[in-house]
This record gives C-alpha cells, sequence and structure tokens, in this order.
C-alpha cells in the first residue's frame, strides 16, 4: 500500500463493511467509489453513519448485536434482507453488485457476527454467532431449488444454521476436550 492510515479514539467508534474509511487509501491504494451510493460498501457505510451518531454513548452489546442483523437498505430505502444491508444476505437479494461482479442471489454475505465492547476487550472476551447475525439459517437444498443458475455450487454449498450468540474468552479450555491447546472456547 502507499497510503495507510490508522484511527485512534478514546470515546468513538469504529464500523467496518468493505469500505475503505480514508480518503488518501481510496484515492491511491483502491479503484473504490466512495459516491456510488447502491454499492454494497457504501449502502453499509451509510447505515452505520445513521445507526451510529444517535446511539454514540449508549451503545452495548445487544445494540450492536441488533445493529449487525440490521436489514434496512439504506439506498432503497426499505427494510429488505439483502447485499446492502448490515446482516448482509446475497442469498436474498434480486439485484447483484455490478461493484464486486456479484450477480442476483448470489450466494455470499455475512457468515457470522461479532460484538465487543471496552469492558470486554479489556477481558480479551468477545460475543459471536455463526450464521446470518440476524439468526437465519441458510438451507443449500433449498437454495439450489429455488435458483438452479447455482447449481454448479452444490458439490460445495453447506447449510448454514445459525447459532446463538455466544460468549467467547481467551485462555478457557472446552471441558469436552481438556487437552486441546489454549485459545477462544465456547462459555455456556
Amino acid at each position: 500500500m502507499k497510503k495507510t492510515k490508522l484511527y485512534r479514539t478514546k470515546d468513538g467508534y469504529f464500523v467496518g463493511s468493505n469500505f475503505p474509511s480514508d480518503p488518501e487509501v481510496i484515492k491511491e491504494d483502491t479503484t473504490f467509489d466512495p459516491t456510488n451510493l447502491a454499492t454494497s460498501p457504501n449502502a453499509r457505510r451509510v447505515r452505520w453513519e445513521q445507526l451510529m451518531k444517535p446511539s454514540k454513548g449508549n451503545i452495548d452489546a445487544a445494540l450492536a448485536e441488533a445493529f449487525i442483523s440490521d436489514h434496512f437498505d439504506s439506498y432503497a430505502k426499505k427494510t429488505e434482507a439483502n447485499h446492502r444491508t448490515l446482516c448482509g444476505h446475497g442469498d436474498a437479494s434480486t439485484e447483484g453488485d455490478p461493484a464486486w461482479d456479484v450477480k442476483p442471489y448470489e450466494p455470499m454475505g455475512a457468515v457470522q457476527g461479532k460484538v465487543t465492547d471496552s469492558r470486554m476487550t479489556k477481558d480479551m472476551s468477545f460475543i459471536a454467532r455463526m450464521g446470518h447475525p440476524c439468526g437465519t439459517n441458510f438451507n443449500a437444498l433449498k437454495f439450489i431449488s429455488e435458483h438452479p443458475e447455482y447449481k454448479w455450487m452444490s458439490p460445495i454449498l453447506r447449510d448454514m444454521n445459525a447459532g446463538p450468540w455466544t460468549p467467547f474468552k481467551t485462555g478457557e479450555q472446552n471441558p469436552a476436550a481438556p487437552n486441546a491447546p489454549g485459545g477462544l472456547t465456547v462459555t455456556p
């Protein structure tokens, strides 16, 4: 990279959804168009700001979970799970995204969600959910039957069952695997 930018905050927030934040980085190191609000990264950037600005100072883990499960499309100005929402449902999107060479209903998007706050970060912990952050499951056979144009993916396409929001903490051991190496494990 030609340009880099390190952001720091003591009373702010950071968000991201596949968009560069710094104008110099965009100009020098990418072909990204920050003005095309129909693209997934820009629509999600707009939505992050819509949610974060009025909530600053009041955001907790539960609110963060709701944010990354959000289905509001800031470009179409309607609630509908698709590739432009924070929850990221390419598989439900009637439109593609030419900026990413993504076709309608392409099985892509958010496959997990993670949340942390300053307390959890200090404790080296976070909360996560596998699957779409909203809790919606993805059924591969049903998807292929409804969208046969993706049948070529059937050998590798798998079901994605959304799990519950689960806390993780570094250094804990899974009681079912006492000899497992240290690291992140589920805290029931």
